[in-house]
């Protein structure tokens, strides 16, 4: 009797907590108010055979509980129970799986008037391509993936005017139907936005759509719904729905692939004179001060210094009122005019020698870091050298006392919590996995302990550039 009595508790408590719970579907956004009605419609049918199924069980354990004086019946056949069960269970599936299909075959039926979008996901980043004036998207393939064409452009004249967008910030337009075409760089990937009801896979090698009409001003966040590697859950990105007006301004002041294509690579002798200011804290040859905070230079790469420099310069870095550093930097890199000069500084600093630092802190703990860096190397390198693809900067050579405090920022939100700062927001989600001071200490500790790279300066030319 107890067990009928729990099983009892347990089926009507579950009703009465979907009833009661505060925690239901997102505020509906978009025009697809009939996957709402699809869900209500497979709540009420799997609720309805979930109570059907444990109120049965509770009768069956109090009507045929043990009774020495009954022995049970060996009925191999039952054809009226058998007719009964497939025709309930026939209506069963037919509920879940006909308004289903209908939504389904719908939403993958995008009107002829919609625009699109081309969304483009990465490990752990999306980025995002309008087709042009013509109407058309260009030609792109994986294959031709490469720092200087992150979208695999093809040398196609449809896709000269295509409009590259390679933050993971999408700005639609309000009341206008829009196809979104899936495409993954490299591993599988799903596109999900919960207030548009709205979710595909990226699959590889494939191309995947679907189509909706934002019907809500605001701002959406987009997620990563399918488990594509450590930083899946960083995989984050946001849809801001506006008028279209707003819209087209901001569309309008989106570079082309041809734009992209024409820029002027670094020029490392403009980039000189630039630095002139700079090597007052970081020294001629980007060793770094520590006496002045500032740290080593010499040994990034290029695309990440122009990274840092123009957040630097428009606030997303350098703006946290706990961030007394990176205040006292913001002023010198809005000193550099325009992106010409962030490019031409940050090639400047690239040439310079690459110098090996000392250690400075002690306490840490290489082999427990080394433990705790088996995280941080699919980001960074196994070798702490950096990943361009996934956008993770050098570690090794760094010093150990600028590497500790950005860790600490990172943790407590000085660093990377500025919306215009998509990778430093996931730094922040994992820098979490060090949970104290001494894990920070411990894994800076082990990445001091990764090869330096100790220039030979005969082989380094007059002019300070590496052969």
């Amino acid at each position: 009797m107890a067990i009928a009595v729990a099983v009892i508790v347990l089926a009507v408590g579950s009703v009465l907590f979907f009833f009661l719970s505060p925690w239901y579907l997102t505020p509906l956004a978009s025009n697809w108010g009939t996957i709402d009605d699809t869900i209500t419609i497979t709540l009420w049918v799997t609720g309805a055979v979930f109570l059907a199924v444990n109120l049965f069980l509770a009768y069956v354990v109090v009507r045929y509980r043990f009774n020495k004086r009954r022995r049970s019946q060996y009925d191999p056949e039952n054809k009226s129970l058998e007719l009964w069960l497939t025709g309930l269970t026939t209506l069963g599936i037919a509920g879940l799986l006909a308004p289903g299909l209908l939504v389904w075959g719908s939403f993958v039926s995008p009107p002829q008037e919609a625009h699109q979008v081309e969304v483009v996901g990465q490990q752990w980043h999306w980025s995002f391509r309008f087709p042009g004036e013509d109407g058309r998207f260009g030609a792109a393939h994986n294959r031709f993936i490469d720092e200087r064409n992150p979208f695999g452009m093809v040398d196609d004249p449809a896709g000269q005017d295509d409009i590259l967008i390679t933050s993971p910030h999408l700005v639609l337009p309000v009341d206008r139907p829009v196809k979104m075409v899936l495409r993954s760089k490299d591993v599988l990937h799903n596109v999900k936005v919960a207030n548009f009801r709205a979710k595909m896979d990226m699959v590889p090698g494939q191309t995947s759509y679907f189509w909706f009409t934002p019907t809500v001003v605001g701002e959406y966040e987009i997620v990563c719904a399918q488990l594509c590697g450590i930083a899946h859950f960083a995989m984050r990105g946001r849809i801001e729905v506006v008028e279209q007006e707003v819209f087209d301004a901001w569309l309008s002041e989106q570079p082309t692939y041809a734009e992209l294509a024409q820029l002027a690579p670094g020029d490392p002798e403009a980039g000189a004179e630039r630095y002139a200011t700079c090597a007052a804290c970081h020294g001629a040859e980007g060793q770094g001060n520590a006496a002045l905070n500032a740290p080593k230079l010499a040994g990034m790469d290029a695309w990440y210094l122009e990274r840092q420099l123009a957040l630097f310069r428009s606030g997303a870095r350098g703006s946290h009122e706990d961030d007394t550093y990176g205040q006292q930097m913001r002023p010198f890199a809005t000193m550099l005019p325009d992106r010409q000069a962030i490019v031409d500084v940050s090639a400047f600093i690239e040439t310079l020698p690459d110098q090996a630092v000392e250690t400075s802190l002690a306490g840490g703990d290489p082999e427990r870091g080394a433990r705790r860096y088996r995280t941080c190397a699919n980001c960074h390198g196994q070798q702490g050298e950096g990943i361009r693809a996934t956008n993770g900067p050098r570690l090794a050579g760094l010093p150990d006392w600028y590497l500790e405090r950005q860790l600490q920022n990172f943790r407590h939100g000085v660093r990377g919590r500025h919306r215009e700062d998509p990778y430093g927001n996931q730094m922040i989600e994992m820098a979490q996995v060090l949970v104290d001071d001494r894990a920070v200490r411990d894994v800076v500790a082990y990445i001091t302990t990764l090869p330096q790279p100790r220039v030979d300066m005969a082989a380094v030319n007059p002019g300070g550039v590496e052969e």
